[in-house]
């Protein structure tokens, strides 16, 4: 999943090496929580997210019956241990 972010998310941003995922996998969900510059988490939510949103729609079409979502944030959590 990290890989197809990537794909569609370096594209759209003036500083691609800041781009930073952390997935968070569960048995019906993943969420891939997603640190970019200040600047260009402006631009993923500039006219009303809907660059973010669609990075969404392709991500819950590719990851079939789990549920899949993308959070921008602004630290990650700590990590779950299993």
């Amino acid at each position: 999943m990290e890989s197809l972010v990537r794909h569609l998310v370096e594209p759209m941003l003036t500083e691609p090496d800041a781009l930073r995922l952390q997935t968070i996998e569960g048995d019906n969900a993943v969420i891939l929580e997603m640190i970019v510059s200040d600047a260009d988490r402006e631009r993923l939510e500039a006219d009303k997210g809907k660059s973010l949103r669609s990075v969404r729609t392709v991500l819950s079409a590719a990851a079939g019956r789990r549920k899949a979502t993308i959070d921008l944030v602004d630290e990650f959590g700590p990590a779950d241990e299993e």
